[in-house]
């Protein structure tokens, strides 16, 4: 029997989530739920059969297999840890929690529970990543002793929550920043963290207490790699959007890259000395492959896994960064 699922959240990336998910064919979605009316007939459309319900406890009253989590970030602790103590295995939106507090509790309830803890840290799933990925731990460029990564968004958040730091835990970097961080130590290996700084700014001035930061600068140590990252909201920069993800080692090097300011399209090539190898080119369709591998593990087995412990990894980095 497909396992059960339910999805909290239908907004675009909910319902994208959910396309994705139902793409496998291992999956049965059974419930949906959302405050707006609009995300959840868009949402029925691509569940049509599913049971359309007020609240996560009706949800979970239907004693699910796992739930889907797409909604605001000040929500997604609590609603993951109701879900995961009622037996449900969950997937949810970045970031976890707002602060590593949050994300160690989560986490003790996935492991407390035996069940499957998944973060849609989609970045990891670009076909130019993992390409990237397998160079670097097939030893080819030699030891990684730099990177630097780079995610500037020319539009900025839509919605006001994003602005209260205490719904948000932050601004670009807990927004954006999460991603380049999890991708630095995702493919060094998660080695340990030290020498960490930053420098954070709200329209162009220094960052007071009670707003989020539009731009930040930050760098790092993990194990031997001296990491550099910047992000932002709103900059000047000249494309809708600037991504890009460079591994610099002592025999070669390697980047990731948008295309021409798109959020989806990337390139990665290799380098040595002055040449550059093309690896990956666009198009890749890779937003949804986060969800779908979690749907397919679940599939396999609801047990928790224990790769999971290391999202805390990135949310330690994140509270350092802010100076928490």
């Amino acid at each position: 029997m497909r396992p059960r699922v339910g999805f909290l959240g239908t907004g675009w990336i909910g319902r994208h989530r959910m396309a994705a998910i139902a793409a496998t064919d291992e999956i049965e979605i059974v419930a949906i739920s959302d405050s707006a009316p609009e995300c959840v007939a868009e949402a029925a459309a691509i569940a049509p059969a599913a049971q359309v319900v007020g609240s996560l406890e009706q949800m979970l009253a239907l004693k699910l297999d796992g739930v889907v989590i797409a909604t605001p970030s000040a929500l997604h602790a609590a609603q993951s840890i109701a879900a995961l103590r009622a037996g449900a295995a969950v997937f949810c939106q970045k970031p976890l929690g707002r602060d590593a507090g949050e994300v160690a509790v989560v986490i003790t309830a996935a492991r407390a529970a035996d069940r499957l803890l998944g973060v849609d840290l989609s970045y990891r799933h670009t076909a130019a990543a993992a390409t990237i990925a397998e160079l670097i731990r097939a030893g080819e460029l030699g030891e990684i002793f730099a990177v630097d990564l780079v995610f500037h968004n020319a539009y900025g958040p839509d919605k006001p929550w994003f602005y209260d730091p205490q719904q948000s835990g932050g601004g670009c970097v807990i927004d954006l920043g999460v991603h380049l961080v999890d991708l630095a130590l995702w493919t060094l290996d998660f080695p340990t963290v030290a020498d960490v700084h930053a420098t954070l700014f709200a329209g162009g001035t220094p960052l007071a207490p009670d707003a989020v930061e539009d731009y930040a600068a930050a760098g790092f140590r993990a194990g031997g790699t001296d990491v550099r990252l910047a992000c932002s909201w709103r900059l000047h920069a000249g494309h809708e959007a600037v991504i890009e993800a460079s591994f610099y080692g002592t025999r070669g090097g390697a980047a990731l890259r948008n295309v021409a300011g798109s959020f989806y399209d990337f390139t990665a090539e290799r380098f040595d000395g002055t040449a550059a190898t093309r690896l990956v080119d666009p198009p890749d369709d890779w937003g949804g492959r986060a969800a779908a591998a979690w749907a397919r593990q679940l599939a396999r087995s609801p047990a928790f896994d224990p790769a999971a412990e290391r999202l805390l990894d990135s949310a330690q980095v994140l509270d350092r960064i802010y100076g928490r």
